[in-house]
């Protein structure tokens, strides 16, 4: 199985050419949802986060986790946030491989896999499960204008933005870089294009398109 690794800013599209890639048989992961599956009630990786951030962000009832009390604290400084990476990223891999390696419940192996990568330069230890890194550029600005005519407010926007690995380091990782500052029409036309070519070529990237 081919797996794709789709990474991008926010409104730069990534989650449409996700969409389009599944309509046309891909199968798709969720980084994120792995993200969230990792810290659920009774889970090792709570128990260590607890550990580090403190005994009282678990519901003694539930057993969940409060999120938002978490993320205060390892939001505070730089070296809080790294520490919750440090933890939560070996089971997030964990995740990753059984999902991979299960693939889609029900289902024959499909030929490819695209995983969805809200933050790439944080994923960089799971970048060898990836056959091609597929990056959907957008300038800034322009990912804004639309943002913001979707209804986020901007200082919403910015303030996600700024939390994001920058255009360059995204295009610094990519295989592939997908194009998005046309219209709807002109992004459907490149994905198609995108999956005509790796599909001619018996799902292997073109490096340096």
């Amino acid at each position: 199985m081919y797996t794709v690794f789709l990474a991008g800013g926010i409104a730069s599209g990534k989650s449409t050419v996700g969409r389009a890639l599944e309509r046309r048989g891909a199968w798709r992961i969720d980084l994120d949802r792995l993200s969230r599956a990792v810290l659920e009630p009774g889970s090792p990786c709570v128990a260590e986060v607890a550990d580090a951030f403190g005994e009282d962000l678990v519901d003694a009832a539930s057993g969940a986790l409060m999120r938002g009390l978490l993320a205060k604290r390892a939001f505070a400084d730089a070296e809080s946030a790294a520490r919750l990476e440090a933890i939560e990223l070996p089971y997030i891999r964990e995740l990753l491989v059984h999902a991979l390696e299960g693939g889609p419940c029900g289902q024959t192996s499909p030929a490819v896999c695209v995983v969805e990568v809200p933050l790439l330069d944080r994923m960089e230890s799971m970048l060898d499960f990836a056959d091609e890194v597929l990056v959907v550029d957008c300038p800034l600005e322009l990912r804004r204008v639309r943002a913001i005519g979707r209804g986020m407010e901007a200082a919403d926007f910015d303030r996600r933005a700024a939390n994001q690995p920058s255009d360059e380091c995204l295009r610094e990782h990519a295989t592939t870089i997908l194009d998005n500052t046309g219209g709807p029409s002109d992004l459907a036309a490149r994905i198609d294009a995108w999956w005509v070519a790796r599909e001619a070529n018996g799902w292997e990237a073109n490096d340096g398109e």
